[in-house]
């Protein structure tokens, strides 16, 4: 496989070996030998899966007190995947790393603990799936504001739309006021 830092030390594009042919194709997606040969060696606890029609954005999550490392994927359609450095002690802390996702490009992307994460849908039925290092606890997670301008993230939505939020997201919390990682 291929293995592609990013601008912020810790996550990393990850593009396995993919064996194509006219019946179709066959790839890992994970091997728990293959990673931990990459510096990846580590319990997945939890797999996630959700469906999304275009437009719709989820996040930026994380969980400070239980932090989730994610191995994420798209199994169908086409996703934006942006991440951000929640750790003060970071020089990358506040600043951002995206990456497109889809199942023609078979890419996954390593979401190390200490960020936050979310994605936006680029087209409808987008089936976003990935591997947590520990389990959802919902009296942890927290949210960053998905359009904070100190952040700056340059979703690539088209002029003028606005995507599809839950309340959670919508009221996300701004760089300036959200918890962070020591």
């Amino acid at each position: 496989m291929k293995v592609t830092p990013t601008a912020i030390d810790g996550p990393l594009v990850i593009e396995p070996r993919v064996f194509g042919d006219e019946r179709g194709f066959f790839m890992e997606s994970w091997n728990a030998k293959a990673f931990a040969d990459i510096g990846l060696d580590m319990p997945f606890v939890q797999d996630n899966h959700s469906r999304s029609a275009a437009g719709v954005l989820r996040g930026m999550h994380y969980q400070l007190s239980r932090p989730q490392g994610k191995l994420v994927r798209v199994t169908r359609g086409r996703a934006w995947d942006a991440v951000v450095d929640m750790r003060r002690s970071s020089p990358a802390f506040g600043k951002w790393v995206g990456v497109e996702l889809s199942a023609e490009n078979h890419r996954m992307f390593w979401v190390p603990p200490g960020f936050a994460h979310g994605f936006v849908s680029l087209e409808d039925g987008t089936e976003f799936q990935y591997k947590c290092t520990d389990f959802y606890d919902p009296s942890d997670e927290h949210s960053l504001l998905w359009n904070d301008p100190a952040v700056g993230i340059d979703w690539p939505l088209p002029a003028g739309m606005e995507p599809q939020l839950s309340a959670k997201d919508r009221d996300g919390r701004p760089l300036s006021e959200a918890a962070s990682f020591a």
